[in-house]
């Protein structure tokens, strides 16, 4: 009578074949644990640059065309270094506009983070409704670029 089963070469050979599928196994999801910190990493500064623009689209007062920056604390950013650069300039002005006058806005915002020495950062644009001062037309005025301005010619 033959006795069943498989034979030590059998096994080894098993063996080595789940060794190696287990290695690319492992392989790749080291890989993609890699890229869904860089994800995250990326999420937490599209959010926190969700919130910064947010508050910069309502906010009175801001300087216009002078860049201003600023970075938040470790308690937000779970230990990485997160800033942000922005700066609000005149976008679309009616022709011969007063004091007075609405006029666009736009709030240009860089939100900029670490991953180790390498800098990465990404842009975002928002738009808000304006009145014209003083200040802002002499700026308007002054610009060697002429703005976007609408109206007929």
């Amino acid at each position: 009578m033959k006795q069943r089963g498989f034979t030590l070469l059998e096994v080894l050979v098993a063996t080595v074949v789940m060794a190696i599928a287990v290695g690319g196994l492992m392989s790749a999801i080291s890989s993609s644990l890699r890229n869904a910190a860089r994800l995250t990493d990326h999420d937490r500064a599209a959010l926190l640059g969700r919130q910064k623009m947010d508050e910069l689209l309502v906010a009175a007062g801001l300087e216009k065309g002078v860049p201003f920056q600023g970075t938040w604390g470790p308690e937000v950013t779970g230990s990485m270094q997160i800033g942000w650069i922005a700066r609000l300039t005149p976008f679309e002005i009616p022709r011969g506009a007063a004091p007075g006058t609405p006029f666009i806005e736009r709030v240009e915002l860089e939100i900029w983070w670490m991953v180790g020495p390498q800098r990465r950062s990404f842009h975002l644009d928002g738009f808000r409704r304006s009145v014209m001062t003083p200040a802002d037309r002499a700026a308007v005025g002054s610009q060697a670029t002429p703005l976007r301005e609408s109206g007929q010619p």
